[in-house]
């Protein structure tokens, strides 16, 4: 019975981001990456391991200083020791949705609000708070993983892998696709 209602919450929470999806306007822009300033990186937090893999990616893009802002959705209660005190790194738990599953925290709607030159989102699980978070970014590019059932799709650059996807494969083939794009200005209005 609260399997039922998990769903009928859970479809209802879907239909609500499809509304505000279509009421929506962003200006989508990028020309190369020796422009990108700022990266926003939306992760499902619920696989520990993969923290190292972001960690590395944190280190490369600080080496062509750009800054990376991670917010990661963990559904349990008590988070893991790797993810305190990381000052680029933010979660947002259970407790910050709403009924419909859909974050309300202030931290996800400052990172909705942040003008990212790019955002990655790896949530390989669909999970609602980061589509949510993703759908309604203000970032210039949104970049996530091809899948061709999705319904609603956000992203102006999506990357084909066959599954399991193994982010540090994922990661290095969204950073190869952005350095082979090199245009004067890519601009599309939504």
């Amino acid at each position: 019975m609260m399997e039922l209602f998990k769903n009928i919450r859970l479809k209802i929470g879907k239909s609500v981001l499809r509304k505000r999806m279509d009421k929506l306007t962003r200006k989508v822009c990028y020309s190369n990456i020796d422009q990108v300033k700022k990266i926003g990186i939306l992760w499902d937090a619920s696989e520990v391991a993969d923290f190292a893999s972001l960690s590395r990616f944190y280190q490369k893009m600080a080496e062509r200083n750009i800054d990376v802002k991670i917010l990661g959705y963990y559904p349990d209660k008590i988070l893991p020791d790797q993810y305190t005190a990381i000052r680029y790194l933010s979660l947002i738990r259970r407790e910050e949705m709403n009924y419909l599953y859909l974050p309300v925290s202030p931290e996800s709607q400052s990172f909705i609000n942040n003008r990212f030159d790019i955002l990655i989102d790896i949530n390989f699980k669909n999970q609602l708070p980061l589509k949510y978070i993703s759908s309604m970014s203000n970032a210039a590019l949104k970049v996530g993983l091809f899948e061709p059932e999705m319904d609603g799709n956000s992203f102006d650059l999506m990357i084909d892998m066959k599954k399991p996807v193994d982010i540090d494969e994922y990661l290095n083939q969204t950073l190869h696709y952005l350095e082979m794009i090199h245009a004067e200005q890519v601009e599309k209005i939504y």
